[in-house]
């Protein structure tokens, strides 16, 4: 006598088996994508900014005059290219796609950059160190 096993049985443990392995499968798949949360970063500027009330550094860009401080991004929301500061005209240029952005706002004046640049919070001191910027 030839014994098979049921259908309905052998679609049973195979949908066990299946459950089984998802359900000791997912917490390893859960750790391999989890992201740890950004830690902020104070980098202390030492040096006064110049007259002209910009600073350039290699992350960012920290602006000091209308009687406000703030720090910009230097990297393309494009591709991640270094972007220049252009003091003639006032605005942050990538040397790689001419995406344009502005120093008030960091807003995408001229594209392909869709987003606009992010803004670091920065803390101005009377003593060394003269600034904070949290990255």
């Amino acid at each position: 006598m030839n014994s098979l096993p049921e259908p309905s049985r052998y679609n049973r443990r195979r949908i066990l088996s299946i459950l089984l392995s998802l359900t000791l499968i997912y917490p390893v798949l859960r750790f391999v994508g989890y992201k740890v949360p950004h830690q902020p970063i104070l980098i202390e500027i030492s040096k006064p900014v110049p007259g002209s009330g910009v600073l350039v550094t290699a992350d960012f860009i920290l602006f000091d005059r209308e009687g406000r401080c703030w720090a910009l991004s230097r990297t393309c929301t494009h591709l991640g290219c270094k972007l220049n500061y252009h003091e003639e005209q006032d605005i942050l240029a990538c040397p790689c796609h001419s995406s344009q952005f502005a120093v008030i706002s960091g807003e995408v004046l001229q594209g392909p950059a869709k987003r606009s640049l992010p803004f670091f919070p920065v803390e101005k001191r009377d003593s060394e160190p003269f600034y904070v910027v949290t990255v």
